[in-house]
């Protein structure tokens, strides 16, 4: 059996919102043209936490001030590591230097699956990985608040 592709990933929220990327619409990519979370391969021996950390400042020129580990999601070829944070700075703050866009997008519309988006003037579908993810997150965060 083939091992799975490492790939780290970031759940930025700000308030009730996410950070997600709109995809290239490119052929020969995952999720061409869909909402995705930043995040990207790992390099030989570097750690899923230091990958998320470059593959953010290369994406967006972010570094968060803190993750946490949320969890593994893993598929028949990748392997996600997934670190949650905070956005802690304004969208205009950010450089997008990979994808088509970036926007805060509010749990409606990650519940809905789809999204907005004024560059391909066009609602644009969610990642089907993305979408379950970022869901995890927001039913593990209510379920914390309610544990309290």
């Amino acid at each position: 059996m083939p091992s799975l592709t490492p790939v780290a990933i970031a759940i930025l929220s700000q308030g009730s919102q996410f950070l997600m990327q709109l995809r290239d619409d490119l052929p020969g990519i995952l999720y061409p043209g869909h909402w995705g979370l930043f995040g990207g391969h790992l390099e030989a021996g570097e750690s899923p936490e230091a990958a998320l950390r470059r593959e953010l400042f290369e994406e967006i020129s972010y570094c968060p001030p803190a993750v946490e580990f949320f969890g593994m999601y893993n598929d028949e070829k990748i392997c996600r590591y997934v670190f949650w944070g905070q956005l802690a700075v304004g969208l205009e703050e950010l450089d997008l230097r990979e994808g088509w866009d970036l926007a805060l997008v509010p749990e409606v519309a990650i519940r809905q699956g789809y999204f907005y988006s004024p560059k391909p003037n066009a609602e644009k579908p969610l990642g089907t990985v993305h979408q379950k993810i970022i869901l995890d997150f927001i039913d593990a965060s209510h379920l914390q608040a309610r544990l309290g």
